[in-house]
């Protein structure tokens, strides 16, 4: 899991998102909306998480609640200081809400969530400055890829007559 920055300085981004991507594969493949993250903290993966409500049965399991609770872990703080989470998915309400409690300075998602996208699209939490601490955030880095994921997924549940 601990993984080094690719030598090439010119697309970390796209490098970062693509190892969410992973994860987001994974999770389609197990049968969950295929949203994936990791965590990057000191040119390094230190944390990947993948969304797994029906697996574990558990609401709060989304990709970026169970990558935070890694990294927490690995670094032994709940302050993940100097990180940067990567989504393939703009955060909801709740992961916004754990991302200004874990203290994460930046966030980079995929693609927007026009249902409950809570860092631009229908909230700002991670930048409200009523807020005791704020993220910066970028969203569209692979945005095509992420959102095609999750497109397909839910043609084949569609088409199930599921979701």
């Amino acid at each position: 899991m601990s993984e080094l920055l690719p030598q090439n300085p010119l697309a970390p981004h796209d490098y970062w998102m693509k190892k969410a991507l992973d994860q987001a594969i994974i999770a389609f493949d197990e049968g969950e909306v295929p949203v994936g993250a990791v965590i990057v903290y000191q040119e390094r993966v230190i944390a990947e998480g993948r969304n797994q409500r029906e697996t574990l049965n558990d609401p709060t399991a989304h990709a970026e609640m169970i990558a935070i609770t890694q990294a927490a872990e690995v670094l032994q703080s709940w302050r993940l200081l100097d990180c940067t989470l990567y989504v393939t998915l703009e955060p909801c309400p709740m992961c916004a809400g754990a991302i200004v409690q874990a203290r994460i300075p930046r966030v980079i998602y995929g693609t927007t969530d026009p249902k409950a996208g809570a860092c631009h699209t229908l909230f700002s939490l991670t930048s409200d400055i009523r807020l005791n601490h704020q993220s910066a955030v970028m969203g569209g880095v692979m945005a095509e890829d992420c959102k095609a994921i999750l497109q397909e997924f839910f043609r084949q549940q569609r088409a199930l007559g599921k979701k």
